[in-house]
């Protein structure tokens, strides 16, 4: 052993040599490193700094990297996933779902455009015309449109069993019950009631109830009438026979009806209570043809006609109508049985007839009675004429109230 004073850097003997910690002697570097200084908690003396050289560097642990694929070990392999469902193949991807969807969203729709589309143009088809609008002179064209709608007393679309259910009568009718013009243009629609006993000058008959002009010479003789008293010129012609009105009626649910009071009137098959009620096809063309139950009459009856009429419009363009097929097929096939046009009407004039006669009460539209000097019915003929006049101009808007009033008589 040597006297040689051990070195304060060097292993303490019988220690291994930690030669990858501390190197070999002889191959240290030349540069000196200083120790950290430490004080004593007693003296606060630095202590001596060593003298001692470390090693080049420090050997950091090893740490062990993934290996990485190479092309010899093949395709790389994808991980494992836990499945709670065995070995069921994976599900369709949810953007795959969602173009299915879409897609059948897309047909349903298409085919629902072409039914809306192709059942009104299949009951045109079945819809008749007649020659209704009369040769030879006639009042100039005028601004706006302007329709005739007649409900014909015409029994002959009805059977034995249904005019008896009915309570019509024979088939022997061939008058109308109802007469009234609809005019539309820039301003409001006006439908305007025309008393079936009105007292009119017939061209070639002499001084007679106007629905005679209808019994005379069919449409075309009723045309000529109305031209000649009004001087409006009629663009379109619609009739609607008492089957028709029935099955229109019923094809929409039925509608409201509010009688002012109650109506008790066996030769009109008619018994309600007074108040807005539903009412069906039966019921409905019972209340537009009774006139034995009001001092009224014919007066009131063209009331309830207007009130019905405008009811059925309402009732076919409700959002009902168009989502449910069958109600929607129904209406349409209704229509076409019940209607006869004028030969020049068309598809779009008689939808637009329809439309509008939804319009055509409070602030949409109004609603009159031709202008009456007593129950007669006699004409008003100073105020008559001052009403033809706004409509041949096609200035609803400028009527004044004591022209269109419900019953005809002034306010």
């Amino acid at each position: 052993m040597s006297d040689r004073p051990r070195d304060p850097g060097a292993p303490a003997e019988g220690t291994p040599e930690y030669e990858w910690l501390y190197g070999r002697r002889g191959n240290a570097p030349d540069d000196v490193t200083r120790a950290i200084p430490t004080q004593s908690p007693k003296s606060q003396t630095p202590r001596a700094e060593s003298t001692s050289r470390p090693d080049e560097t420090r050997v950091m642990p090893a740490v062990t990297r993934p290996r990485r694929a190479s092309s010899a070990d093949g395709p790389p392999r994808r991980p494992e996933s836990r499945s709670t469902t065995g070995d069921r193949p994976p599900s369709r991807p949810a953007r795959s779902r969602g173009r299915f969807r879409l897609g059948w969203l897309k047909l349903v729709l298409l085919l629902w455009l072409v039914f809306m589309i192709a059942v009104p143009f299949w009951a045109w088809t079945k819809v008749t015309k007649v020659e209704a609008l009369p040769d030879g002179d006639r009042p100039a064209d005028q601004p706006g449109q302007t329709y005739l709608l007649v409900g014909s007393d015409s029994r002959d679309d009805l059977t034995p069993e249904e005019r008896k259910e009915l309570g019509t009568g024979g088939p022997e009718g061939q008058r109308t019950d109802t007469i009234m013009l609809l005019h539309t243009g820039d301003g409001p629609n006006l439908l305007m009631s025309i008393p079936r006993d009105s007292i009119v000058e017939i061209p070639g008959h002499g001084t007679d109830k106007i629905n005679a002009a209808f019994a005379y010479d069919g449409p075309e003789g009723l045309i000529r009438t109305l031209e000649g008293e009004t001087g409006i010129r009629i663009d379109d012609y619609v009739e609607v026979g008492f089957g028709g009105f029935v099955g229109m009626v019923d094809a929409v649910g039925g509608i409201e009806i509010c009688p002012t009071e109650a109506m008790d009137d066996p030769l009109a098959n008619l018994k309600i209570k007074k108040g807005c009620q539903e009412a069906d096809g039966k019921t409905a063309l019972g209340y537009a043809r009774s006139r034995h139950t009001s001092g009224l009459g014919d007066i009131d009856r063209a009331k309830h006609q207007r009130e019905v009429v405008s009811a059925i419009g309402k009732e076919a363009l409700s959002p009902w109508t168009f989502i449910n097929p069958v109600r929607y097929y129904r209406l349409n096939m209704a229509a076409a049985d019940s209607f006869n046009v004028s030969d020049g009407t068309s598809p779009i004039s008689l939808a637009r007839f329809g439309f509008a006669m939804t319009r055509v009460n409070g602030e949409q539209g109004l609603t009159c009675g031709v202008p009456i000097a007593d129950l007669a019915v006699n004409w008003d003929e100073e105020r008559s004429r001052q009403l033809f006049q706004h409509i041949i101009e096609d200035d609803t808007a400028g009527i004044p109230d004591q022209l269109c009033t419900p019953t005809g008589m002034p306010r």
